[in-house]
């Protein structure tokens, strides 16, 4: 790995849930990754991190986890060296109106539009298993079954 990267929600997810279905592949790219890269979080990543780990519907049972526990798995992923929080750049609105000026009704569009001018504004490269997305932010490290691309 030659970049520091931020990787998208469900990336995030997939690192802390054992059950999840890309968990594997998760840890595999993460454990690859060496200092002095960086992984990071930006607030949106984060609460959704937060709002994913705290919801019933995503976790199993036993599993869905209180505020108090969700930022507990929160804190554990950042108090990895290799992890850090990113602040928002300055110039991301600039990306994100271009990305969002669609006529057709976007509603699912505004988080990946987020996260691609997040990208495109910050230098880092993102990190999904999204095809979609990849397809629409250059320089994004897709991870899928097992496969690194």
């Amino acid at each position: 790995m030659n970049s520091s990267v931020f990787p998208d929600i469900n990336v995030w997810l997939a690192l802390s849930y054992e059950a999840h279905i890309h968990h594997t592949v998760a840890r595999d790219w993460f454990n690859a990754v060496q200092i002095p890269n960086r992984v990071y979080f930006c607030r949106f990543t984060q609460l959704g991190l937060l709002r994913l780990l705290t919801n019933p519907v995503v976790m199993e049972r036993d599993r869905v986890c209180s505020e108090a526990q969700a930022w507990s798995v929160h804190d554990q992923l950042a108090g990895d060296e290799r992890v850090a929080f990113f602040q928002e750049p300055e110039a991301i609105e600039a990306g994100l109106r271009k990305l969002t000026r669609g006529a057709r009704p976007g509603a699912r569009e505004w988080g990946d539009s987020y996260l691609a001018a997040f990208a495109g504004a910050s230098g880092l490269r993102l990190v999904t298993f999204d095809r979609a997305l990849a397809r629409r932010t250059p320089g994004t490290l897709l991870l899928r079954g097992g496969v690194i691309n």
